[in-house]
């Protein structure tokens, strides 16, 4: 057993028996020796330097910290700004396809027939007021009948457009 540990720690061999023996009783003695060793000065010269390479490590977190909580920050007001615009663009898109809606050719077919109904109501409704306005059907003002001809005759005209429109679109003549 004294031949592995001369082996293993060359120091020792100096020692004799009985300071071999005090080292095992003693151990302030033991520890003085201890640390005299080569291979435990290596281990504490290791020690010290991983200690230092951890210190310098730890200073540069330390440097690296505030420029990272400001780009943290950052990130999430710029995270937040995307969630709101992407929530924006829902919106937007919504409103686009409402807007699109008003433009698709069901619903212009179907304005135009509405159009032309109600161009219709208005001409009878300008005919029936010339109609019942005046005290004979022959004023002795020509310059009204005239006038309610002219009305009369744009009404009806725009009325018979619409309704030619909307017979050749319903004959799919219109794209």
């Amino acid at each position: 057993m004294t031949s592995q540990l001369l082996t293993d720690f060359p120091e020792l061999a100096h020692l004799s028996r009985e300071d071999l023996e005090d080292l095992l009783v003693d151990p302030q003695y033991f520890q003085a020796v201890f640390h005299t060793l080569s291979q435990v000065k290596a281990w504490y010269q290791a020690q010290a330097e991983l200690g230092l390479a951890n210190e310098t490590i730890a200073q540069n977190a330390l440097t690296l910290q505030e420029p990272l909580y400001t780009l943290r920050s950052e990130t999430k007001e710029a995270f937040d700004e995307a969630k709101q615009l992407e929530a924006r663009w829902k919106e937007v898109e919504r409103e686009q396809r409402e807007v699109y809606q008003r433009f698709t050719p069901q619903f212009l077919l179907m304005r135009l027939k509405h159009a032309t109904t109600a161009q219709d109501d208005h001409s009878e409704v300008v005919a029936s007021s010339f109609v019942q306005g005046s005290p004979s059907n022959s004023t002795s003002n020509g310059k009204d009948i005239d006038d309610f001809v002219k009305e009369f005759r744009e009404l009806r005209k725009t009325y018979h457009k619409r309704v030619m429109w909307g017979d050749r679109w319903t004959a799919g003549q219109v794209q």
